[in-house]
């Protein structure tokens, strides 16, 4: 699926993009006038997680649910613990912050890394570390991916990193190819502009 054909959140639309029209993420940096999407800036990262925005669009996240995209590893065991009927605790933070669920969803079907799982990344993380050693050049994401719902986020702010945590999954939605979205995406937009109230 192209990504120009995907559904754009409103205050993603708002975003600056580059010159094929990508939307730049608000913790995304930039280098002489191109942004680095393979990468998160550290001031942005702290911006969003202090004031409660979102690390897409940049705007306010209400108090109550934040979302995120995970991989595949993280996918899988969230699964085994819903399938057990089991809580899922992750206690290893993540440099990965949260977002809305509209934007998850948009971010999760156009970002060409999250969408398939035959992608690879294209940049190594800068100074990796135990939480970034993983993200590296020609890594592949893997199998089953899924944009996750929690009760709420946890962050802390060190002098080079960002880390969340993130509390108790109030929603699951796996996927292979991530255009399964697509009509949950739609919906979510209906909702958010007051399409679905209209039409009832």
């Amino acid at each position: 699926m192209r990504f120009d054909s995907v559904p754009m959140p409103p205050p993603v639309a708002a975003r600056p993009s580059d010159p094929r029209g990508y939307p730049v993420p608000a913790i995304t940096p930039w280098q002489d006038d191109q942004p680095q999407f393979a990468l998160t800036d550290y001031g942005r990262s702290a911006n969003c997680a202090r004031r409660r925005l979102c690390s897409v669009c940049g705007t306010l996240m209400p108090r109550g649910p934040v979302w995120r995209v995970v991989g595949a590893g993280e996918s899988a065991a969230i699964g085994d613990a819903l399938a057990a009927g089991r809580p899922y605790r992750n206690m290893t933070p993540t440099l990965e912050g949260p977002g809305h669920r509209a934007c998850m969803l948009y971010a999760s079907m156009v970002c060409p890394y999250l969408a398939r799982p035959n992608a690879r990344r294209g940049l190594d993380a800068r100074q990796p570390d135990e939480l970034t050693e993983h993200v590296v050049r020609g890594a592949v994401r893997g199998t089953t991916g899924a944009v996750v719902g929690f009760a709420d986020y946890e962050f802390g702010i060190t002098a080079s990193q960002v880390l969340f945590r993130f509390l108790d999954v109030v929603e699951f939605l796996p996927h292979d190819t991530a255009d399964a979205h697509l009509a949950e995406l739609r919906a979510e937009l209906d909702r958010a502009s007051g399409t679905e109230d209209r039409a009832r």
